[in-house]
Protein backbone atom coordinates (compact mmCIF):
# COMPACT_ATOMS: atom_id res chain seq x y z
CA UNK A 1 0.00 0.00 0.00
CA UNK A 2 2.87 2.46 0.55
CA UNK A 3 4.26 2.24 -2.63
CA UNK A 4 0.95 3.46 -4.86
CA UNK A 5 0.79 6.15 -2.29
CA UNK A 6 4.34 7.19 -3.33
CA UNK A 7 3.38 7.35 -7.06
CA UNK A 8 0.22 8.99 -6.43
CA UNK A 9 1.64 11.85 -4.04
CA UNK A 10 4.27 12.40 -7.18
CA UNK A 11 1.97 12.70 -9.60
CA UNK A 12 0.28 15.59 -7.60
CA UNK A 13 -0.30 19.03 -8.85
CA UNK A 14 -0.16 21.12 -5.90
CA UNK A 15 -1.25 25.24 -5.84
CA UNK A 16 -0.40 27.75 -3.35
CA UNK A 17 -3.64 29.47 -2.49
CA UNK A 18 -2.28 32.65 -4.24
CA UNK A 19 -1.57 30.87 -7.52
CA UNK A 20 -5.09 29.02 -7.60
CA UNK A 21 -6.87 32.55 -6.68
CA UNK A 22 -5.25 33.82 -9.26
CA UNK A 23 -5.50 30.88 -11.92
CA UNK A 24 -9.33 31.40 -11.25
CA UNK A 25 -9.46 35.15 -11.85
CA UNK A 26 -7.68 34.94 -15.06
CA UNK A 27 -10.37 32.10 -16.17
CA UNK A 28 -13.50 34.20 -14.75
CA UNK A 29 -12.20 37.49 -16.65
CA UNK A 30 -11.76 35.80 -19.66
CA UNK A 31 -14.87 33.99 -19.77
CA UNK A 32 -16.96 37.17 -18.86
CA UNK A 33 -15.14 40.08 -20.05
CA UNK A 34 -18.17 42.02 -20.57
CA UNK A 35 -21.81 40.91 -18.72
CA UNK A 36 -25.01 42.99 -18.12
CA UNK A 37 -26.38 41.86 -14.86
CA UNK A 38 -29.70 43.52 -13.38
CA UNK A 39 -30.53 43.07 -9.61
CA UNK A 40 -30.96 45.69 -6.75
CA UNK A 41 -28.23 47.76 -4.94
CA UNK A 42 -27.98 46.90 -1.44
CA UNK A 43 -24.80 47.36 1.23
CA UNK A 44 -23.87 50.71 -0.74
CA UNK A 45 -20.95 52.37 0.79
CA UNK A 46 -18.76 55.51 -0.40
CA UNK A 47 -15.28 55.51 1.43
CA UNK A 48 -13.29 58.69 0.91
CA UNK A 49 -11.25 56.79 -2.06
CA UNK A 50 -14.33 57.89 -4.38
CA UNK A 51 -14.63 54.42 -5.24
CA UNK A 52 -18.65 52.74 -5.30
CA UNK A 53 -19.08 49.09 -3.77
CA UNK A 54 -21.77 47.52 -3.40
CA UNK A 55 -24.21 44.30 -3.72
CA UNK A 56 -26.15 43.39 -6.57
CA UNK A 57 -29.33 41.11 -5.13
CA UNK A 58 -32.21 39.11 -6.42
CA UNK A 59 -34.59 36.65 -4.64
CA UNK A 60 -31.76 33.72 -4.68
CA UNK A 61 -28.47 35.13 -5.09
CA UNK A 62 -26.16 38.18 -4.69
CA UNK A 63 -23.26 39.40 -6.55
CA UNK A 64 -20.16 41.90 -5.08
CA UNK A 65 -20.02 44.90 -7.21
CA UNK A 66 -17.04 47.75 -7.73
CA UNK A 67 -17.86 50.87 -9.41
CA UNK A 68 -14.20 52.65 -9.56
CA UNK A 69 -13.79 56.55 -9.01
CA UNK A 70 -13.54 56.95 -12.81
CA UNK A 71 -16.55 55.19 -13.79
CA UNK A 72 -18.16 56.96 -10.60
CA UNK A 73 -17.91 60.49 -11.99
CA UNK A 74 -19.71 60.01 -14.88
CA UNK A 75 -23.14 58.81 -13.10
CA UNK A 76 -25.56 61.38 -13.85
CA UNK A 77 -27.71 60.13 -10.79
CA UNK A 78 -26.96 58.86 -7.41
CA UNK A 79 -26.96 55.07 -6.11
CA UNK A 80 -28.83 54.49 -3.56
CA UNK A 81 -30.03 50.91 -1.35
CA UNK A 82 -32.83 49.26 -2.81
CA UNK A 83 -32.74 50.90 -6.42
CA UNK A 84 -32.58 48.73 -9.15
CA UNK A 85 -30.18 48.73 -11.85
CA UNK A 86 -28.78 47.00 -14.84
CA UNK A 87 -25.14 47.28 -14.98
CA UNK A 88 -22.20 46.30 -17.31
CA UNK A 89 -19.19 45.18 -16.71
CA UNK A 90 -16.52 42.32 -16.43
CA UNK A 91 -16.70 39.41 -14.10
CA UNK A 92 -13.20 39.46 -11.80
CA UNK A 93 -11.80 37.93 -8.74
CA UNK A 94 -11.00 40.12 -5.57
CA UNK A 95 -7.48 37.96 -4.49
CA UNK A 96 -6.79 39.18 -1.05
CA UNK A 97 -10.27 37.34 0.18
CA UNK A 98 -10.67 35.35 -2.66
CA UNK A 99 -14.18 36.72 -3.68
CA UNK A 100 -15.57 37.15 -7.02
CA UNK A 101 -17.29 40.25 -8.01
CA UNK A 102 -18.32 42.16 -11.42
CA UNK A 103 -16.47 45.34 -11.76
CA UNK A 104 -18.93 47.46 -13.74
CA UNK A 105 -18.51 50.23 -15.97
CA UNK A 106 -21.70 51.45 -16.65
CA UNK A 107 -25.07 52.31 -14.83
CA UNK A 108 -28.41 52.56 -15.95
CA UNK A 109 -31.68 52.74 -13.62
CA UNK A 110 -34.43 50.31 -14.11
CA UNK A 111 -37.51 51.63 -15.07
CA UNK A 112 -36.57 55.78 -15.37
CA UNK A 113 -33.88 56.57 -17.72
CA UNK A 114 -30.83 57.54 -16.10
CA UNK A 115 -31.43 61.30 -16.74
CA UNK A 116 -34.89 61.31 -15.11
CA UNK A 117 -33.62 59.77 -12.24
CA UNK A 118 -31.02 62.33 -11.52
CA UNK A 119 -33.54 65.06 -12.29
CA UNK A 120 -36.13 63.51 -9.83
CA UNK A 121 -33.36 63.15 -6.89
CA UNK A 122 -31.97 66.03 -7.42
CA UNK A 123 -35.39 67.97 -6.92
CA UNK A 124 -35.87 65.92 -4.09
CA UNK A 125 -32.85 67.17 -2.71
CA UNK A 126 -32.93 70.56 -3.03
CA UNK A 127 -36.70 71.24 -2.46
CA UNK A 128 -35.82 70.05 1.03
CA UNK A 129 -33.22 72.61 1.43
CA UNK A 130 -35.87 75.25 0.45
CA UNK A 131 -34.01 76.37 -2.74
CA UNK A 132 -37.52 76.20 -4.50
CA UNK A 133 -39.72 78.34 -1.45
CA UNK A 134 -41.78 80.49 -3.51
CA UNK A 135 -41.60 83.10 -0.45
CA UNK A 136 -37.78 83.67 -0.85
CA UNK A 137 -38.52 84.57 -4.63
CA UNK A 138 -38.09 88.77 -5.63
CA UNK A 139 -40.01 90.36 -7.89
CA UNK A 140 -38.82 92.16 -11.50
CA UNK A 141 -37.92 95.21 -10.77
CA UNK A 142 -40.35 97.71 -12.92
CA UNK A 143 -37.76 99.27 -15.43
CA UNK A 144 -34.31 98.18 -15.29
CA UNK A 145 -31.36 100.38 -16.45
CA UNK A 146 -29.24 97.25 -17.48
CA UNK A 147 -29.65 93.52 -18.22
CA UNK A 148 -27.20 90.80 -18.22
CA UNK A 149 -27.76 88.17 -20.36
CA UNK A 150 -26.11 84.69 -19.78
CA UNK A 151 -26.54 82.29 -22.84
CA UNK A 152 -24.61 81.13 -25.75
CA UNK A 153 -23.06 84.13 -27.92
CA UNK A 154 -23.69 81.82 -30.85
CA UNK A 155 -27.40 80.52 -30.56
CA UNK A 156 -30.81 81.63 -32.03
CA UNK A 157 -32.07 82.28 -28.54
CA UNK A 158 -29.24 85.80 -28.37
CA UNK A 159 -30.53 87.35 -31.27
CA UNK A 160 -34.02 86.90 -30.10
CA UNK A 161 -33.89 88.46 -26.98
CA UNK A 162 -31.72 91.32 -28.28
CA UNK A 163 -34.31 92.08 -30.97
CA UNK A 164 -37.27 92.23 -28.42
CA UNK A 165 -35.07 94.08 -26.14
CA UNK A 166 -34.05 96.51 -28.40
CA UNK A 167 -37.41 96.97 -30.18
CA UNK A 168 -39.55 97.74 -27.03
CA UNK A 169 -36.52 99.76 -24.88
CA UNK A 170 -33.62 101.13 -27.60
CA UNK A 171 -32.07 102.78 -24.63
CA UNK A 172 -31.53 99.49 -22.72
CA UNK A 173 -28.35 98.29 -21.55
CA UNK A 174 -27.29 94.57 -22.27
CA UNK A 175 -24.34 93.10 -20.54
CA UNK A 176 -23.40 89.02 -22.33
CA UNK A 177 -21.90 86.76 -20.67
CA UNK A 178 -21.01 84.34 -23.18
CA UNK A 179 -21.26 80.89 -21.91
CA UNK A 180 -21.62 76.93 -23.55
CA UNK A 181 -25.17 76.39 -22.75
CA UNK A 182 -24.37 72.26 -23.68
CA UNK A 183 -21.67 69.34 -23.25
CA UNK A 184 -19.26 69.26 -20.60
CA UNK A 185 -18.25 71.76 -18.32
CA UNK A 186 -21.31 73.75 -19.27
CA UNK A 187 -22.65 73.97 -15.94
CA UNK A 188 -19.57 75.26 -14.02
CA UNK A 189 -19.01 78.26 -16.94
CA UNK A 190 -23.15 79.35 -16.50
CA UNK A 191 -22.68 79.06 -12.82
CA UNK A 192 -19.61 81.15 -12.89
CA UNK A 193 -21.40 83.60 -15.42
CA UNK A 194 -24.33 84.15 -12.88
CA UNK A 195 -21.58 84.73 -10.05
CA UNK A 196 -19.81 87.18 -12.08
CA UNK A 197 -22.74 89.58 -13.39
CA UNK A 198 -23.74 89.82 -9.40
CA UNK A 199 -20.31 91.39 -9.10
CA UNK A 200 -21.43 94.13 -11.69
CA UNK A 201 -22.89 96.92 -9.55
CA UNK A 202 -25.11 98.68 -11.93
CA UNK A 203 -26.75 94.65 -13.45
CA UNK A 204 -30.54 95.22 -11.98
CA UNK A 205 -32.25 91.30 -13.75
CA UNK A 206 -30.21 88.58 -14.95
CA UNK A 207 -31.68 86.30 -17.81
CA UNK A 208 -30.37 82.67 -17.82
CA UNK A 209 -31.39 80.57 -20.72
CA UNK A 210 -31.14 78.81 -24.27
CA UNK A 211 -32.84 77.36 -27.10
CA UNK A 212 -34.95 74.22 -27.03
CA UNK A 213 -33.35 71.03 -27.16
CA UNK A 214 -33.20 67.33 -26.43
CA UNK A 215 -32.92 66.67 -22.55
CA UNK A 216 -29.18 65.77 -22.46
CA UNK A 217 -28.96 69.23 -24.49
CA UNK A 218 -30.62 71.17 -21.97
CA UNK A 219 -29.17 69.20 -18.82
CA UNK A 220 -26.54 71.92 -17.89
CA UNK A 221 -29.76 73.85 -16.34
CA UNK A 222 -30.65 71.04 -14.33
CA UNK A 223 -27.04 70.55 -12.69
CA UNK A 224 -26.93 71.11 -8.73
CA UNK A 225 -24.18 73.96 -9.59
CA UNK A 226 -26.32 76.16 -11.54
CA UNK A 227 -28.99 75.92 -9.15
CA UNK A 228 -27.36 76.84 -6.29
CA UNK A 229 -25.48 79.72 -8.28
CA UNK A 230 -29.12 81.00 -8.90
CA UNK A 231 -30.21 80.13 -5.73
CA UNK A 232 -27.42 82.51 -4.26
CA UNK A 233 -27.83 85.55 -6.74
CA UNK A 234 -28.81 88.66 -4.95
CA UNK A 235 -29.77 89.88 -8.49
CA UNK A 236 -33.41 88.59 -9.66
CA UNK A 237 -32.98 85.60 -12.10
CA UNK A 238 -35.33 84.53 -14.93
CA UNK A 239 -34.46 81.44 -15.97
CA UNK A 240 -35.84 81.00 -19.92
CA UNK A 241 -34.71 77.25 -21.22
CA UNK A 242 -36.36 75.77 -24.16
CA UNK A 243 -39.52 76.19 -25.26
CA UNK A 244 -43.23 76.39 -23.35
CA UNK A 245 -43.21 72.24 -22.37
CA UNK A 246 -39.51 71.94 -21.11
CA UNK A 247 -38.83 72.49 -17.85
CA UNK A 248 -35.21 72.41 -15.81
CA UNK A 249 -34.45 72.92 -12.25
CA UNK A 250 -32.99 76.29 -13.16
CA UNK A 251 -37.09 77.17 -13.43
CA UNK A 252 -37.98 75.88 -10.00
CA UNK A 253 -34.92 78.26 -8.77
CA UNK A 254 -35.34 81.22 -10.39
CA UNK A 255 -37.06 84.00 -9.10
CA UNK A 256 -39.05 83.71 -12.72
CA UNK A 257 -39.46 81.27 -15.26
CA UNK A 258 -40.13 82.42 -18.76
CA UNK A 259 -41.86 79.81 -21.22
CA UNK A 260 -39.23 80.91 -24.00
CA UNK A 261 -36.05 83.29 -24.56
CA UNK A 262 -38.53 85.66 -26.33
CA UNK A 263 -40.74 85.71 -23.59
CA UNK A 264 -37.77 86.17 -20.93
CA UNK A 265 -36.99 89.89 -22.72
CA UNK A 266 -40.95 90.42 -23.12
CA UNK A 267 -40.78 90.00 -19.28
CA UNK A 268 -37.96 91.78 -18.38
CA UNK A 269 -38.58 95.68 -19.73
CA UNK A 270 -41.91 97.08 -20.68
CA UNK A 271 -42.33 98.25 -24.05
CA UNK A 272 -41.08 102.02 -24.48
CA UNK A 273 -44.34 103.51 -26.76
CA UNK A 274 -47.09 101.64 -23.93
CA UNK A 275 -44.97 103.52 -21.09
CA UNK A 276 -44.90 106.75 -23.55
CA UNK A 277 -48.79 106.56 -24.13
CA UNK A 278 -49.25 105.95 -20.12
CA UNK A 279 -46.99 108.29 -19.36
CA UNK A 280 -49.34 111.06 -21.53
CA UNK A 281 -52.65 109.61 -19.93
CA UNK A 282 -51.31 110.37 -16.68
CA UNK A 283 -49.76 114.05 -17.57
CA UNK A 284 -53.10 114.66 -19.45
CA UNK A 285 -55.05 113.00 -15.27
CA UNK A 286 -52.55 115.42 -13.58
CA UNK A 287 -53.27 118.50 -15.52
CA UNK A 288 -57.26 117.86 -14.66
CA UNK A 289 -56.70 117.58 -11.63
CA UNK A 290 -54.48 120.42 -10.80
CA UNK A 291 -56.65 122.43 -12.85
CA UNK A 292 -59.77 121.65 -11.01
CA UNK A 293 -57.67 121.95 -7.95
CA UNK A 294 -56.79 125.61 -9.28
CA UNK A 295 -60.53 126.30 -9.79
CA UNK A 296 -61.43 125.61 -6.21
CA UNK A 297 -58.81 127.57 -4.32
CA UNK A 298 -59.70 130.51 -6.13
CA UNK A 299 -62.79 129.98 -5.17
CA UNK A 300 -61.62 129.76 -1.65
CA UNK A 301 -59.73 132.64 -2.07
CA UNK A 302 -62.20 135.04 -3.09
CA UNK A 303 -64.14 133.69 -0.01
CA UNK A 304 -61.83 134.64 2.09
CA UNK A 305 -61.31 138.03 0.68
CA UNK A 306 -64.97 138.91 1.00
CA UNK A 307 -64.29 138.59 5.63
CA UNK A 308 -64.74 141.67 7.21
CA UNK A 309 -60.72 140.71 8.23
CA UNK A 310 -59.81 141.22 4.53
CA UNK A 311 -61.72 143.99 3.71
CA UNK A 312 -60.62 145.80 6.88
CA UNK A 313 -58.03 144.86 8.86
CA UNK A 314 -56.99 147.70 10.59
CA UNK A 315 -60.39 147.67 12.44
CA UNK A 316 -59.98 144.38 13.28
CA UNK A 317 -56.31 144.80 14.86
CA UNK A 318 -57.86 147.91 16.76
CA UNK A 319 -60.53 145.58 18.47
CA UNK A 320 -58.21 142.58 19.13
CA UNK A 321 -56.23 145.33 20.93
CA UNK A 322 -58.85 146.43 23.47
CA UNK A 323 -59.95 142.78 24.15
CA UNK A 324 -56.54 142.39 24.77
CA UNK A 325 -56.79 145.55 27.62
CA UNK A 326 -59.75 144.16 28.63
CA UNK A 327 -58.37 140.56 29.44
CA UNK A 328 -54.94 142.38 31.42
CA UNK A 329 -57.24 144.30 33.44
CA UNK A 330 -59.29 141.10 34.46
CA UNK A 331 -55.82 138.76 34.98
CA UNK A 332 -54.54 141.94 37.27
CA UNK A 333 -58.07 142.12 39.46
CA UNK A 334 -57.77 138.39 39.92
CA UNK A 335 -54.55 138.11 40.67
CA UNK A 336 -55.21 140.67 43.36
CA UNK A 337 -58.08 139.06 45.22
CA UNK A 338 -55.91 135.29 44.81
CA UNK A 339 -52.96 137.64 46.79
CA UNK A 340 -55.64 138.99 49.71
CA UNK A 341 -57.68 135.56 50.14
CA UNK A 342 -54.02 133.84 50.33
CA UNK A 343 -53.01 136.66 52.90
CA UNK A 344 -55.84 136.33 55.05
CA UNK A 345 -55.38 131.95 55.19
CA UNK A 346 -51.66 132.22 56.44
CA UNK A 347 -52.72 134.54 59.54
CA UNK A 348 -55.19 131.93 59.99
CA UNK A 349 -53.27 129.41 59.67
CA UNK A 350 -50.43 131.42 62.17
CA UNK A 351 -53.02 131.89 64.73
CA UNK A 352 -54.31 127.61 64.99
CA UNK A 353 -50.27 126.86 64.91
CA UNK A 354 -49.89 129.20 67.84
CA UNK A 355 -52.86 127.79 69.85
CA UNK A 356 -52.21 124.51 69.38
CA UNK A 357 -48.56 125.25 71.19
CA UNK A 358 -46.13 122.51 69.08
CA UNK A 359 -43.39 122.53 71.38
CA UNK A 360 -45.37 121.56 74.55
CA UNK A 361 -46.88 118.87 72.80
CA UNK A 362 -43.29 117.70 71.41
CA UNK A 363 -42.01 118.04 74.80
CA UNK A 364 -45.30 115.64 76.13
CA UNK A 365 -44.87 113.06 73.46
CA UNK A 366 -41.27 112.23 74.52
CA UNK A 367 -41.79 112.26 78.16
CA UNK A 368 -44.46 109.70 77.50
CA UNK A 369 -42.13 107.73 74.77
CA UNK A 370 -39.39 107.18 77.14
CA UNK A 371 -41.77 106.08 79.77
CA UNK A 372 -42.98 103.45 77.52
CA UNK A 373 -39.35 102.84 76.07
CA UNK A 374 -38.50 101.86 79.93
CA UNK A 375 -41.57 99.47 80.53
CA UNK A 376 -40.85 97.71 77.46
CA UNK A 377 -37.03 97.27 78.71
CA UNK A 378 -38.66 96.09 81.84
CA UNK A 379 -41.36 93.62 80.64
CA UNK A 380 -38.86 92.60 78.38
CA UNK A 381 -36.40 91.09 80.83
CA UNK A 382 -38.78 89.56 83.30
CA UNK A 383 -40.09 87.58 80.17
CA UNK A 384 -36.48 86.45 79.51
CA UNK A 385 -35.80 85.66 82.99
CA UNK A 386 -38.95 83.56 83.21
CA UNK A 387 -37.93 81.85 80.00
CA UNK A 388 -34.59 81.65 81.45
CA UNK A 389 -35.88 79.61 84.65
CA UNK A 390 -38.22 77.61 82.83
CA UNK A 391 -35.50 76.43 79.94
CA UNK A 392 -33.81 75.21 82.90
CA UNK A 393 -36.59 73.66 84.57
CA UNK A 394 -37.04 71.41 81.14
CA UNK A 395 -33.24 70.74 81.32
CA UNK A 396 -33.13 69.14 84.27
CA UNK A 397 -36.77 66.78 83.34
CA UNK A 398 -34.65 65.83 80.64
CA UNK A 399 -31.47 64.79 82.01
CA UNK A 400 -33.12 62.88 84.71
CA UNK A 401 -35.27 60.86 81.93
CA UNK A 402 -31.84 60.39 79.84
CA UNK A 403 -30.84 56.86 79.66
CA UNK A 404 -26.92 58.37 79.86
CA UNK A 405 -28.28 59.73 83.62
CA UNK A 406 -30.23 56.63 83.94
CA UNK A 407 -26.73 54.29 83.17
CA UNK A 408 -24.93 56.64 85.45
CA UNK A 409 -26.49 55.81 88.01
CA UNK A 410 -25.28 52.04 87.69
CA UNK A 411 -28.30 50.54 85.74
CA UNK A 412 -27.17 48.81 82.29
CA UNK A 413 -28.65 47.80 78.83
CA UNK A 414 -28.64 44.65 77.55
CA UNK A 415 -29.02 43.88 73.89
CA UNK A 416 -29.09 40.49 72.32
CA UNK A 417 -25.98 39.39 69.92
CA UNK A 418 -26.09 39.92 67.17
CA UNK A 419 -29.26 42.08 65.84
CA UNK A 420 -28.94 43.86 69.31
CA UNK A 421 -32.25 44.01 70.53
CA UNK A 422 -32.38 45.34 73.81
CA UNK A 423 -33.72 42.48 76.30
CA UNK A 424 -36.89 44.00 78.19
CA UNK A 425 -37.53 40.24 80.03
CA UNK A 426 -34.97 37.37 80.52
CA UNK A 427 -37.51 34.75 78.44
CA UNK A 428 -35.73 36.61 75.81
CA UNK A 429 -32.14 35.20 75.94
CA UNK A 430 -31.09 32.13 75.18
CA UNK A 431 -28.57 29.89 77.45
CA UNK A 432 -25.72 29.85 76.03
CA UNK A 433 -25.85 32.69 73.89
CA UNK A 434 -23.84 36.40 73.98
CA UNK A 435 -25.64 39.48 74.93
CA UNK A 436 -23.88 43.37 75.13
CA UNK A 437 -24.48 45.03 78.48
CA UNK A 438 -23.78 48.92 77.45
CA UNK A 439 -22.40 50.70 80.68
CA UNK A 440 -22.28 54.39 81.21
CA UNK A 441 -18.43 53.75 79.53
CA UNK A 442 -18.21 51.22 77.35
CA UNK A 443 -19.63 47.78 77.17
CA UNK A 444 -19.36 44.06 78.19
CA UNK A 445 -19.38 40.87 75.74
CA UNK A 446 -21.48 38.33 78.02
CA UNK A 447 -22.13 34.85 78.03
CA UNK A 448 -25.69 33.29 78.67
CA UNK A 449 -25.58 30.33 81.42
CA UNK A 450 -29.02 30.37 83.19
CA UNK A 451 -32.37 32.45 82.03
CA UNK A 452 -34.71 32.68 84.83
CA UNK A 453 -37.41 34.12 83.57
CA UNK A 454 -39.82 34.04 86.85
CA UNK A 455 -37.62 36.00 88.67
CA UNK A 456 -38.39 40.13 89.67
CA UNK A 457 -35.65 42.37 88.68
CA UNK A 458 -34.84 42.83 92.64
CA UNK A 459 -35.30 39.77 94.06
CA UNK A 460 -32.52 38.13 95.30
CA UNK A 461 -31.20 35.10 93.61
CA UNK A 462 -28.69 32.49 95.37
CA UNK A 463 -25.48 32.17 93.48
Amino acid sequence: MALPDLLDSAQRQVYTVSALTREIREHLESGYPDVWVEGEVSNLRRPASGHIYFTLKDEKAQLRAVLFKMSAALLRFDLEDGLKVLVRGRVTVYEPRGEYQISVSHVEPMGLGPLELAFQQTCERLEKEGLFDEGRKRPLPFLPERIGIVTSPTGAAIRDMLRVLYDRFPTLKVLIAPVRVQGKGAAREIARAVENLNQQKDVDVIIAGRGGGSIEDLWAFNEETVARAIFSSRVPVISAVGHEIDFTIADFVADVRAPTPTAAAEMAVPEIEVLADRVGELDQRLASIAAAQIRSHRRDLSALMERRPFRRPVSVIHEWQQEVDDRVEELVAAVRRNLSASRLGVDSASRQLLAAAPRETVVRLRTRALALQQALVRSVSHRALLTRERFSALTHRLDAASPLSVLGRGFSICRQLPDLKVLKKASAALPGGDVRVDLTRGHLICGVKEVHPKEGVFERTEL
